[in-house]
């Protein structure tokens, strides 16, 4: 970061040879950028381009550093939760099986520790998401820079999230795995989802003249199309039935989280348009015959596949560990994507899944001017270190508490010597 810079203070900010990540695929690596008044408003090769100094407030010289879009984090608990062993720090989810109704936006934590060091791996933009349950409620998405929830909101109410069934049981721990048995009770589980999808379908379609039940007012959107419904789910037998019930309630926006064989189903999945947020790449086999790097190849099967896909990181302690989904594309990158589509894996494809590619996602004229810059790539943790970030074309600190405490220490020992 610029010292002579107040946080927010720019309002013409012009970036000359830096290395542009544009986000769709595409390179420049001696990139001209302007930004103004929050949007992007010039993308050019500097060697083909000419500027005047007065049109800008700032020009910053990178020198050839990197420059990304912002890295989204997709199905996160990032500002719903603090410190997960505490209860009094965990607002992500709620009493009850079929909570459709619940809405993460308004538990956000803008004031969250955890944030700040996220931020300063690029990670710019989060789905705060609901657990538990049957339906475990709405999320939205979120800035990860921002005063309170309303500030931070993106786009508020963007789906529900629903934990379909577990086809299979049993299983555990991959180097001592037992084998895995059909649930019984897999058709009766399936059926209670498809009464309550029953339910909510007719009521969308009446004319509301009784009492209202908030529930099923909020699958009221999921059949207009205009919320989309995540199934969480991984088996083979779960993503075909997945298929089959999006046809059935005739749902415009299905998406698949955790995707773990959806790899055996690629034609099916390629036909029916329904993307797949791919679970975590730093993962164990789920089973005994799979090879051990089956998790680092995942992204690249689905993507010779032509599936549309997102990388995500839910998990044990997905919040902190939200800060390595730049290094989940980079160990995708070393097991089959190339560089640029790593990058749209936690960018710009992110972004189409969650429905706000025409503002993030990637750097083009006229979208918001949410963005990084590193000095080395941002998807190996030996080099992603990152100098200057803009949120909607405002400043951000790129240091933590973390940091912090690095240097006053670093300091101190230095002294002594």
């Amino acid at each position: 970061m610029c010292p002579f810079l107040l946080f927010g203070q720019a309002k013409k900010i012009l970036f000359t040879n830096g290395y542009l990540h544009v986000g769709n695929g595409q390179v420049i690596e001696t990139a001209l950028l302007g930004v103004v008044d929050g949007k992007i408003s010039l993308v050019k090769n500097v060697l083909t381009s000419t500027y005047k100094k007065g049109d800008w407030d700032t020009i910053i010289e990178l020198n050839g550093q990197h420059i990304y879009p912002a890295f989204v984090a997709p199905n996160s608990t990032l500002g719903l939760t603090e410190i997960d062993a505490v209860r009094a720090t965990r607002d992500y989810a709620d009493v009850g099986e079929y909570n459709p109704h619940v809405r993460t936006q308004i538990a956000f934590n803008s004031e969250s520790r955890v944030i700040e060091t996220v931020r300063t791996n690029g990670v710019l933009i989060s789905q705060a998401t609901p657990r538990g349950g049957s339906i475990s409620g709405t999320s939205s998405i979120m800035s990860l820079s921002a005063w309170n929830w309303e500030e931070a909101t993106i786009l508020n109410n963007d789906g529900i999230h629903v934990n379909w069934p577990e086809s299979n049981q049993g299983g555990g721990h991959w180097t001592e795995s037992e084998p895995k048995t059909r649930n019984d009770n897999y058709v009766s589980q399936k059926q209670k989802l498809e009464v309550f999808f029953e339910m909510a379908s007719a009521y969308s379609k009446g004319k509301k003249d009784f009492d209202r039940d908030i529930r099923l007012d909020a699958m009221n959107e999921c059949f207009l199309g205009e919320k989309r419904v995540y199934f969480h789910a991984n088996e083979l037998q779960q993503i075909l039935d997945i298929i089959e019930f999006s046809k059935k309630y005739n749902l415009k926006k299905p998406v698949i989280v955790g995707g773990y064989d959806a790899y055996l189903v690629g034609n099916r999945l390629k036909d029916s348009g329904i993307p797949v947020m791919l679970m975590r790449v730093h993962s164990l086999p789920e089973h005994e015959e799979d090879a051990v790097d089956l998790p680092y190849r995942l992204p690249a099967l689905l993507q010779a596949q032509g599936i549309p896909f997102c990388i995500q990181n839910s998990g044990d302690m997905e919040a902190m560990n939200a800060r390595n989904l730049p290094f989940q594309a980079g160990t995708a990158m070393a097991y089959g994507l190339s560089e640029e589509e790593a990058i749209r894996a936690i960018s710009l494809s992110t972004c189409e899944i969650l429905g706000i590619e025409k503002n993030y996602g990637s750097i083009e004229v006229g979208k918001s001017a949410t963005l990084f810059v590193s000095k080395g790539s941002a998807l190996d943790m030996r080099t992603n270190q990152v100098t200057t970030i803009l949120m909607q074309g405002k400043f951000v600190p790129v240091d933590n508490f973390q940091t912090d405490l690095y240097l006053k220490y670093k300091k101190k020992y230095e002294d002594k010597e």
